[in-house]
Parts: C-alpha cells; structure tokens; sequence
C-alpha cells in the first residue's frame, strides 16, 4: 500500500463522532481518504470495495464528474439564497424533477437537509393537514418497533430503536407503535418479499380502538426498514397497512430515505411494492450524498388542503436556512439526470438475481441464523455472543474492512447496500470476504 496525499487531523479528539465508539476509534483510527466508482481509498492507500454505498447513500458511485461538476459551476453562479419569501430557479426545477419520479398525484415538494429533518418534517405536515380539514384532534403519531426515522425528537419518537430512544428521556406524547415483522420463523432465510406475517399490519386497527382513529393522524413506516436490519415487509403487508389508513382517515407515510432513488429496482419503494402513500420522505439518494440534502413529497390534495385553508400570509410555519440551498440542488438536479441516463434503477433489478444469489450462498456458515434480501439489500443475521450483543458483528466489520471491503454492521447484524452500479466481480470479492470473516470469527 501506498500513503496518499491527503491533509491528515493532527489529533482526533476535537471531533466527537456520530453513532461510534469514540474511545475505540481514536486508538484504532481508520480514515477514508479518497472514493471513485466502487471503491474508497483509506490515507494509507488501501483500496477499500464499498459495499455499503457510504450509509446506504451513493447509488450512483462515488466520484460522479457529472454530480461534482454541477455543484462547481452552481457555486460559481450562485452560492446561496433564501427561500423564505423568495426564491432562486434551481430550487424550483429540483423539486419539478423529483415529481416526475414520485407517483402520480404527489407533485409538491418540499426541502430539508437530511432524513431526520424530512421525517420531523412530514409529521408536522401531517399535523397541519389534520387542522386545515378541521380535525385538530387528530396529533397522534404511530410509528414502528425497530422503526428507524432519523434523529430528530419527531421522528425518534416515532422510531423503534431502542437505543435510540432510551438515552434522552421523555419524547414526544401521543405516539404509539405497530409490531415489527422481524423473528417470524417460517420467514428465516427467506428470498424477497416473506410469504408470513400480514396479520401483524392488523394491529393498526388495535391501536384504531384503544385510541379513537379521530386521534391518529399518521402512520410512519419504511417500505424495507434498512438501519435496524434489513426487515423486508411479508406479502400483503404494505396493502393491508394502506387499506387500514384509508378506513379510517389515516395518513400513510413512507421513509424512503433509503428505498428511494433505485435502492429496490424502481424509483421509489412504492412503484416496486405496488403502494402509494401519501406522503413520501427521501434524502440520502437524492444527491448522491454529494451535497447533504432531504425532502417530503405530498399528495397534492395534502398541500391544496393546508395552503388553501389557511388565512393570508404563511400557511405553514416550518422551513430551514438551507431548504433548497443551489449546492444541493444542482446535485440532486445532475443526480437525477445520471439515473435516467444510465436507468440505474433498471441495473439494479437486472443484477438482483446474481446478488440475491450471493447473498444465500452464506446460509450454513458458523453463527449465521438468518438471511434477508429485497433489490440491492440484504442483511445477514449472526447469532449473538453470550453476553456480548454486538459484539459478533463488530467483529466481523472490522475483519472485512482490514481485508479490503467495507459493510455495514448493525448489532449483530451484517447489512449489505452497495451502490447501484455493482457487478459480478464486485459482488464476488464482496460475498467472499465476508464469508472468509465470519468463518475466521467463528474460528
């Protein structure tokens, strides 16, 4: 391996790292210094195969001079301009072009910076549109266990993550969760969408008589819940769901933060699980990760509901500094043009085969309990430590990134989101390293 001329911090204590053992990391340090295409490079010049597209975030690779060039010529046109009571083109033709890819109907867009705002965002639009209809008792929230929807108190309170939760003490009231569809035993190993478990939507309607469905605004919930382990929904669950919100006046909301921008084959999650919701929160993939930047589709019924019922002046009391900054537009705007270019999300669906194939190549090795894969997901199950949860898993990232190839480990659980423009070499050397360190952590 060759070092790389790459400036390099002089001490790694000011910087207190997200979601990380700090304490370990700063006396193990490992530090991605350059990406291209598949792969990163570390400062000391390993080259390191990304399996994980950053944090489920670079569909399109990374390195994309098409991405890098747009947001040079936007920075030297206009660096930044409000978007409070004024406006600037860029914004306007980002949020046009993401409506031509959401489903028909939900045509109005609005801007955040990251998942987590989008997530707090779409509850709040929840909300406001409950009161715009004159159903201002409806301010219930109703999340997911093992729900992931960022950080931000809206939607960690809605989220199921323990972990998450559990830290910070009181969150927001009025929320409740549905089950989670994980630990269903006829499911283990299952290939795509699991054929068990539909029934565990019907807790909705529960939830609809313990609390009065004049109570509930909103139902939040991944297509395919990515960071708490790859949880692919069983057949009929999402219909149900749906079916469920519209008898009794619910809003259905999906987090495709992750699902969205090819992750699974299509667009969204929902065009590939036949479900529309009705309001739709993205990020990660809009940008290519470039560029930090978030966003909620609405049906255009929720934004005429909200806009044309309040009184004059502002009709809803949410934005941030950055909403549409022409960085970030200019990514998502080039973004989206290298997925239709290049029709990403059909490479997605045509390598899925070869993936989902690789990926059960592993059932049968040592401490592997279960397998899960939808589109270019998958998430391998170890069976934890006695009295070590966790730890397992730690291990096992930490072998595979020494060896050259980086994933994703959450618990004791393996998740693998490559970008999209993987191939069969990739996936190989992918699979294989990972193979070599679970044995070699079994050993």
């Amino acid at each position: 391996m060759n070092e790389i001329n790459v400036p390099r911090p002089n001490n790694l204590d000011a910087y207190w790292m997200p979601f990380s053992d700090n304490r370990y990391f700063k006396s193990n340090p490992r530090l991605l210094a350059r990406a291209e295409g598949m792969f990163y490079t570390t400062a000391d010049g390993q080259e390191i195969l990304d399996g994980t597209a950053g944090l489920w975030c670079c569909n399109a690779g990374h390195g994309r001079r098409e991405i890098k060039e747009a947001i040079q010529q936007q920075a030297a046109i206009l660096d930044y301009a409000p978007t409070f009571q004024l406006g600037h083109p860029i914004a306007f033709e980002a949020a046009a072009r993401i409506a031509e890819l959401t489903p028909d109907g939900m045509d109005r867009v609005f801007f955040t910076n990251s998942g987590s705002e989008s997530a707090d965002t779409a509850l709040k639009i929840a909300l406001a549109y409950h009161k715009a209809r004159g159903e201002s008792s409806r301010v219930r929230l109703i999340g997911r266990e093992r729900g992931y929807h960022g950080v931000g108190f809206g939607g960690m309170s809605v989220g199921g993550i323990g972990g998450n939760r559990k830290q910070f003490g009181a969150l927001l009231p009025y929320v409740d969760h549905l089950p989670h569809t994980h630990g269903i035993e006829s499911n283990l190993f299952a290939r795509g969408l699991p054929e068990h478990g539909v029934e565990r939507a019907d807790a909705l309607e529960a939830l609809v008589a313990l609390h009065g469905a004049e109570t509930i605004a909103a139902v939040m919930v991944e297509p395919v819940a990515g960071s708490t382990g790859v949880l692919v929904p069983p057949k009929g669950y999402l219909e149900r769901l749906r079916a469920i919100c519209d008898k009794h006046g619910i809003l259905l909301i999906f987090d495709e933060v992750i699902t969205g921008f090819g992750r699974i084959g299509t667009n969204f999650g929902s065009e590939r699980l036949g479900v529309t919701p009705d309001i739709i929160t993205m990020a990660k993939g809009l940008t290519n990760a470039a560029v930090p930047m978030g966003a909620v589709a609405v049906k255009n019924g929720i934004y005429d509901t909200v806009v044309d019922g309040a009184a004059a002046g502002i009709e809803l009391f949410h934005g941030y500094t950055y909403s549409g900054h022409p960085l970030a537009a200019a990514a998502a705007i080039a973004t989206m043009e290298l997925h239709r270019a290049e029709d990403l999300p059909g490479r997605a669906r045509a390598i899925e085969p070869l993936w989902q194939e690789a990926t059960h190549s592993l059932k049968g090795l040592p401490n592997v309990t279960d397998i899960r894969d939808f589109g270019l997901i998958a998430g391998i199950e170890l069976a934890p430590r006695p009295g070590k949860p966790g730890a397992r898993g730690t291990d096992v990232f930490r072998r595979c990134f020494d060896a050259g190839v980086l994933v994703r480990v959450t618990g004791d659980i393996i998740a693998l989101s490559p970008p999209l423009i993987i191939e069969q070499p990739h996936i190989d050397r992918l699979y294989g390293t990972l193979a070599d360190a679970i044995r070699a952590e079994a050993a």
